[in-house]
């Protein structure tokens, strides 16, 4: 200390001794710079951040410590050091991380020509701020991808319904082939719309409680048809199984669309490896949105022997529309993953090294308790109940209420042609309006989503007036996102696109549930 008290006062650093002490056990890295720049000294906490690659010696330039361009933020600082906001540069380390990102600030040591320098590694900072930044972002295009998913279901509907109609009038075989053609591409739209809309977590699950190894092999006939030959299959399932609550379709098909991926990541073949387990997690893993929360968990493992992810890749790979496999993948696959695995309440992580393969991890709840037992069969009825009741069973003309005219004329449509008698509305202010005064409609079908009173609010005022009211509700959303739960409220739902077979037989379910008086 004595020659370090020393070599201070060369540079006209007063050598008080608790100003040394200070300096050196300061939990925060600081160095001592004299007016060019140079070295002087160096806390322990600062030779802790720098790592082993950079030596302190006298007249080591403090430039050293950084990598461009944070050296030349560093030498603008020392041209004015009382003017200088805190900059961020990253370390010159080789070592160090390629996000890694130190916050420097630079100012004058009182009654003398040194300059103290402070430096904090600010990088899990900003890592959660970019993580926080992307939450945001892929929130923001879930909204879109929702509001977009909505807008093409309405339109799938008119072009499905306008199929059906154009099928009914005598066309000739040919043009008839050429409608199969137009419906099969409808449908294969209605699937990617599905897959925005789990992605945005607004599809509609039915969860229930399964078990997890029950699920998993359930795959195991499809994903033997879909693999190749030289792709190897194992199953590694933990016995005894856990309990999940699930939509056991929504999580088959998260295991296809993960083992697909890894099938297409061995061109060459490999192993792929799907396992089950379980994790009891103490305490948050993580940061921000993505973070596992204690609990226990039932896990999910995929994991392959292929060409695994560099890190920009990795980044990415839960981003709407971003694909590895150009013109040949929509990009939404892994989005569509974690759409799933988010809205059934659980966490996905993925570990990629390149050259080595790649494992997703999926942490489902586990369900404490036993299994539910199967509901007995009931006894066949005398006759069952029809799809689409008939109009003279109603008594009443139905109350159809649809905001996109083409739609309201699909539906007005069908109706009519199954024999029912309709008052047709814009808007639930229309529909308010044509019943001041009227007699309890047969049924109320409403659009979901429109300008003023939207449909679920229609319905509950009505009901005000008759509480027996049969209601079904039509919308290009999934039914989660309506904030309420439907069914006990004995409303019927049914998501668009729909077929107008599909808009009868859900008449008949919403008419055949209420008691009209």
């Amino acid at each position: 200390m004595a020659e370090r008290g020393g070599l201070w006062r060369r540079r006209g650093v007063p050598p008080d001794a608790a100003f040394r002490r200070l300096f050196e056990a300061a939990p925060e890295a600081t160095a001592l710079l004299s007016a060019d720049g140079v070295l002087l000294a160096a806390n322990a906490a600062l030779r802790r951040l720098a790592g082993p690659a950079l030596p302190f010696r006298e007249g080591t330039p403090a430039a050293a410590l950084l990598a461009e361009p944070g050296r030349a933020k560093l030498a603008a600082a020392l041209a004015a050091p009382q003017a200088i906001a805190p900059f961020e540069a990253r370390p010159a380390d080789p070592s160090a991380p390629e996000d890694a990102c130190w916050q420097l600030v630079l100012g004058p040591v009182e009654a003398s020509d040194a300059l103290l320098l402070r430096v904090t590694d600010v990088t899990l900072v900003r890592r959660a701020e970019a993580r926080l930044a992307g939450g945001s972002r892929l929130e923001m295009v879930g909204r879109l991808a929702g509001g977009i998913a909505h807008d093409f279901n309405n339109l799938l509907t008119a072009i499905l319904g306008g199929v059906e109609a154009a099928r009914g009038v005598g066309l000739p075989g040919a043009a008839l082939v050429e409608l199969d053609q137009v419906q099969a591409a409808a449908r294969r739209g209605a699937e990617l719309v599905k897959n925005l809309l789990a992605f945005a977590r607004q599809q509609t699950l039915v969860p229930r409680v399964v078990a997890l190894n029950e699920v998993v092999a359930g795959t195991i006939h499809l994903l033997g048809r879909s693999l190749s030959g030289r792709v190897v299959l194992e199953f590694a399932l933990e016995q005894p199984g856990r309990l999940v609550k699930v939509d056991p379709a929504q999580l088959g098909q998260v295991v296809m669309n993960l083992a697909l991926n890894a099938r297409d990541a061995m061109p060459d073949g490999g192993r792929l490896r799907i396992g089950t387990g379980h994790r009891l997690v103490l305490r948050p893993e993580g940061e921000g949105r993505a973070a596992l929360p204690p609990g226990r968990y039932a896990v999910l493992e995929v994991a392959d022997s292929g060409q695994g992810m560099p890190p920009e890749v990795m980044a990415r790979i839960f981003d709407p529309f971003f694909s590895t496999k150009g013109s040949a993948g929509t990009g939404l696959g892994l989005a569509t993953v974690q759409g799933i695995v988010a809205q059934s309440g659980g966490h996905i992580t993925v570990e990629s090294t390149p050259g080595q393969g790649t494992c997703f991890r999926i942490y489902l709840p586990r369900h404490e308790g036993e299994m539910p037992a199967e509901p007995p069969l009931a006894a066949p009825a005398a006759a069952p109940l029809p799809s689409v009741v008939a109009p003279a069973a109603a008594g009443r003309p139905l109350l159809l209420v649809e905001d996109e005219a083409p739609l309201r004329r699909l539906a007005e449509r069908a109706l009519t042609r199954a024999g029912h008698a309709v008052i047709v509305a814009e808007d639930a202010e229309d529909a308010l309006e044509q019943m001041a005064g009227a007699d309890q409609p047969a049924a109320l079908v409403s659009d979901v989503s429109m300008p003023g009173l939207d449909g679920l609010a229609l319905a509950r005022t009505l009901r005000q007036r008759w509480p027996a009211l049969p209601v079904l509700l039509l919308s290009g959303y999934a039914a989660s996102t309506i904030g309420t739960d439907l069914e006990s409220e004995g409303i019927v739902f049914v998501a668009k696109p729909y077929a107008p077979a599909d808009l009868l037989a859900a008449v008949g379910r919403a008419m055949a549930a209420a008691t009209v008086p």
